[in-house]
This record gives C-alpha cells, sequence and structure tokens, in this order.
C-alpha cells in the first residue's frame, strides 16, 4: 500500500510496481533453490525474418512506419489546406470582395480556382520535399555504407587496441558489423515499394483533398464569421478524424474487413489506405478505392457548388441544416 499526500501520477505507481515485482520473484527464486543465472542463461531470443513468395526479404515493422506516417501526413495536410480554403471564402465574402470577383467568374469557377491555387501549392511542397529526401538519402547510402575493410586493416585495429575478434563483435566496433548493420537498413528500405507509395501519396492526397476542400468551401461560403462554422464542421471532420482512430488498430491486422471497408469509403480511404498500401494491397481494391474517391470527389463538388453560388452573397443570416438543403435543390 502507498500513502501519499496527494494523487500519484501513472508513471511513479508503474514504477514501483514493477520494482516490487522484480524483487518478490528474485525472492521466490532463492526461496526455491532456482538461480537466476540459470534462467538468464535459458532466455532465448528469437529474430523472425519474412520473405515473399519471390524470395525477397521484407520488414513488417518498417512497413508499418511507412504506411503510418503516410497516413499521418494525408490526415494533417488534408486539415491545413481545406481551412486554408475555408477561410479564404470566408475572409472574401467578409470583405466584400466576391461581389466584385463573381462580376468577372461564376462562383463555381471561383471556388474551384481557389480549392486547385492551394492544391498545386500543396503539391509543390510535397515535390521539393520528396527530392530533398531522395537526395540526402542517397548521399547517406554512399558515405555510410563503405568498403569493407581488409584483413590486415582489422588485425591493426586489434592490436591497437588490444582487443579480440569476439570482443569486437561484443562492443559491435568491427567495420564488418557496422557496414553490415547499415547494409541491413538499407536493403530493408528497398523491400518498400516506393513508387507505388509516393505515386499513391499524390493520388490520395489530391483527392481526399478536393474531396474535404470542397465541403471546406461549402461552409465558408454558407457563414459569416469563423465562429459560426463549428456546427458545420463536426459532421465533416468526424470521418477524417474516425480514419486516423482506425488507421492506428489497422497497422495490427491490414488486411481485416474493417481495413478493407474504410481504405474504400471516400471520406476515410485516403488516410486508411495509405496506411494499408505499405503491406501490400490487391490491384483491384486500389482502383475500386481510387474509383470511389474520384466519384466522392465529383459528388461533393456539386454538393458545395450548389451551397456555394447560394451563400457566397448571402449576409447577416443565421444559416440552418434546413436551409442548406434548400439550397441544394434551389434552381435559380
Amino acid at each position: 500500500m502507498l500513502f501519499t499526500e496527494k494523487q500519484a501520477n501513472l508513471s511513479v505507481t508503474n514504477y514501483i510496481e514493477s520494482s516490487l515485482e522484480k524483487q518478490i520473484e528474485q525472492d521466490k527464486l532463492k526461496s526455491e533453490g532456482i538461480d537466476q543465472k540459470t534462467l538468464a542463461s535459458i532466455e532465448t531470443h528469437v529474430n523472425l525474418k519474412t520473405l515473399s513468395l519471390k524470395g525477397e526479404e521484407n520488414s513488417a515493422e518498417l512497413a508499418t512506419i511507412v504506411g503510418f506516417i503516410c497516413g499521418v501526413l494525408i490526415y494533417m495536410f488534408i486539415f491545413l489546406y481545406g481551412v486554408q480554403v475555408m477561410r479564404g471564402v470566408i475572409e472574401e465574402k467578409t470583405s466584400r470582395i466576391v461581389e466584385v470577383i463573381i462580376s468577372s467568374v461564376k462562383p463555381f469557377e471561383l471556388m474551384m480556382g481557389k480549392i486547385i491555387g492551394i492544391a498545386l501549392v500543396g503539391l509543390t511542397q510535397f515535390l521539393l520535399w520528396i527530392i530533398l529526401t531522395l537526395t540526402i538519402t542517397s548521399i547517406a547510402g554512399k558515405v555510410l555504407i563503405e568498403p569493407k575493410m581488409d584483413a590486415s586493416v582489422i588485425a591493426q585495429t586489434m592490436k591497437t587496441n588490444n582487443l579480440d575478434e569476439h570482443a569486437l563483435k561484443e562492443l559491435g566496433a568491427t567495420p564488418a558489423a557496422k557496414q553490415d548493420a547499415i547494409s541491413k537498413v538499407f536493403s530493408q528500405l528497398e523491400t518498400i515499394n516506393f513508387p507505388l507509395i509516393i505515386s499513391c501519396f499524390f493520388i490520395y492526397f489530391l483527392g481526399g483533398y478536393l474531396l474535404y476542400s470542397a465541403l471546406f468551401a461549402a461552409i465558408g461560403a454558407a457563414v459569416d464569421n469563423e465562429t459560426e462554422t463549428q456546427q458545420f464542421m463536426l459532421p465533416v471532420t468526424i470521418p477524417l478524424i474516425l480514419a486516423f482512430i482506425v488507421a492506428q488498430s489497422i497497422v495490427q491486422n491490414p488486411d481485416s474487413q474493417l481495413g478493407f471497408w474504410f481504405s474504400i469509403f471516400p471520406l476515410t480511404s485516403p488516410v486508411v489506405m495509405m496506411v494499408r498500401i505499405a503491406f501490400g494491397v490487391p490491384p483491384w481494391e486500389l482502383a475500386l478505392s481510387i474509383g470511389l474517391l474520384i466519384a466522392g470527389f465529383i459528388g461533393a463538388t456539386w454538393l458545395a457548388g450548389r451551397i456555394y453560388r447560394t451563400g457566397i452573397l448571402l449576409y447577416g443570416k443565421k444559416i440552418t441544416y434546413k436551409e442548406l438543403a434548400k439550397w441544394l435543390f434551389y434552381k435559380g
């Protein structure tokens, strides 16, 4: 039992529990006449190496990291650039600049111009990141993976430091060991289909961004300030937040039914499918997901266009969902 003046935090209680458990286990082993060194000597660690049917080595850990990072980036940038579109629409509406602009272009053309313009900014940023990453990786590979040292150099290293071969291996100090470790990392990176991941990343970023930014633009056109956007933001952002939550469990089982359905549903596929792609996805699932995402974008654009053309010139009125439904079927 632990007595404290105030509520103990979780890290403290976990540390105390762990320390007590280890001490009690040691006392029990001693009372039974079991030596701790004997137990330590029989401990066995297994490192499982996985190979594809083609004989290629792959790494589940690396695929998990790559897939989850791609999903998180999609999630973050859809929010980031989508909100930029919404704020831009609200700013133009509240400053009455839009009244001048739509005298030259149609409201739908204005909405699409803003969406596409911000999309090109995002793509340019991603392209620069990819070029920079590939450049750094290429340079690191040439610098770190050096030719193996010959036997005379290794012998001289052992003699200078008064170490035998076993000691060098234990310390990880042999040049060959260091090179092998670095080579293993780069060889595992080669097992990931980066061309497919990068191309799909652009497709799902564009599809997801265009879908959500159209909805964000419609929200911006329907309100007069950012405070009023809260009632409309929740239904739009719930699928994206849910996709991020589901993605954390999908990395444990990418081929589950949950992963399949969330990876083809347009509002969640940009995040979930990017997590699954690193593990390998059947071509028909990928094609179905991209096709539905394109259809979702077209539907969202039509929906947003109906709201945008009416709401962009409407001021001083608090909009409800019932009013938005009327705008969808307004034939003016």
